[in-house]
């Protein structure tokens, strides 16, 4: 298991003097740090076409970004190319395990597990990203210059890259195995590799009001929702019939705000947005359908995994009521059973012990055995 040493700070003291406001370099941050997969087996997933992967390079001085399933690399020389995959969280177990120690940031707001791998002066570039990111330094080392936010242009430098133009460093500095750079939204960065390398980045992002909102149109669509009409009874006569006066704006901004002021339908809508899955679900389900018998006796003696990449969450408020959310879906089960699901939703791997009162309970069994039929959780080996 990986454990976040911040040896200068606290988590609250993180939270209040960096995160969202300035970069910091987090020396040894994972202590004694060895790469939880190979480079050979992270060039083995790009190769499948289920994995989104990219490498980035330059021929004859300009950038190029090609998109996997890759055949091979031998043609890339060994130098001055990165490949990058995304999601690794979803095709690792191991790699997984790097997102635990940030739980302290929920995680509705996590994207993925990004991994690259960079050979001596590979590089994506310089760039300024839209989420808070954790790039931690696997095996080698690189150069890391990190600017301040502010009014920086950025170009094309290739028709899938966006660079930034050249920036001044607050950081300049070489980051070792077991490093955390921790950058913010907007802040341009650009890492070199200084030999063979590996580094992990754990991002974390948040929708746009735009994403949002057309989001909440297709939730409405899809369910039928928000078909009412501006009713206006007590109308009287005007004699500008093209103005929109401030009586009619405050009707139909009223119509737009009680929607939002629903918290069902707009709880329901958060549920599920959030808890679509970012990329490709890697689906585990039991190679034989289980019942909630079967359910019963293996939770006493195996670990109940919860599938890389899945996503469940909750409203403190409602789980109570028996309403959970899970890949993109809202379920409903027996209130008496809310404990069980919050474990459910708050941790990636539970333990016997820690179900040890929900063993007999008819309406958890079923409950998870739906769930391990479907693929999302399972029993570890």
């Amino acid at each position: 298991m990986f454990e976040l040493n911040l040896s200068e700070f606290t988590q609250e003291q993180f939270l209040r003097d960096y995160w969202q406001k300035k970069p910091v370099l987090i020396r040894q941050g994972f202590k004694n740090f060895v790469d939880p997969i190979s480079a050979d087996e992270l060039a083995g997933l790009a190769m499948e076409s289920e994995v989104e992967s990219r490498l980035v390079y330059k021929k004859d001085g300009q950038w190029q970004a090609q998109f996997g399933p890759f055949d091979g690399y031998d043609h890339l020389g060994e130098q001055d190319w990165s490949l990058v995959v995304q999601a690794l969280d979803n095709w690792s177990e191991e790699a997984a395990k790097m997102i635990e120690p940030f739980r302290f940031i929920p995680h509705w707001r996590l994207d993925d597990l990004m991994t690259s791998f960079a050979t001596k002066g590979g590089s994506v570039g310089p760039h300024i990203d839209k989420y808070d990111v954790f790039i931690c330094q696997g095996s080698g080392s690189r150069h890391w210059r990190v600017g301040n936010n502010g009014d920086h242009q950025e170009f094309s430098a290739h028709e899938v890259l966006l660079h930034v133009k050249p920036f001044d460093a607050i950081i300049d500095v070489e980051v070792n195995t077991g490093d955390i750079l921790y950058i913010p939204p907007g802040f341009p960065h650009e890492g070199v590799s200084l030999n063979t390398s590996m580094s992990f980045s754990v991002g974390f992002r948040t929708t746009s009001t735009v994403s949002l909102f057309s989001g909440l149109a297709d939730h409405l669509i899809d369910n039928e929702l928000g078909e009412e009409l501006i009713e206006d009874p007590q109308r009287s006569p005007i004699t500008q019939s093209g103005e929109i006066n401030q009586s009619d704006y405050q009707l139909i901004k009223a119509q737009l705000s009680q929607l939002l002021d629903n918290d069902d339908v707009v709880k329901q809508f958060i549920g599920c947005y959030m808890t679509k899955a970012k990329h490709e679900l890697d689906l585990m389900p039991a190679d034989e359908q289980l019942t909630a018998d079967d359910i019963s006796e293996i939770l006493t003696t195996n670990s109940l995994m919860r599938l890389g990449g899945l996503r469940a969450f909750y409203f403190s408020d409602t789980v109570e009521q028996g309403l959970c959310y899970i890949d993109g879906n809202e379920y409903t089960f027996a209130n008496n059973i809310a404990p069980a699901i919050k474990l459910l939703c708050d941790n990636v791997e539970i333990t016997p012990e820690q179900l040890n009162q929900w063993y007999e309970n008819t309406d958890f069994t079923q409950f998870i055995c739906e769930q391990i039929n479907a693929g999302y959780w399972y029993f570890a080996e």
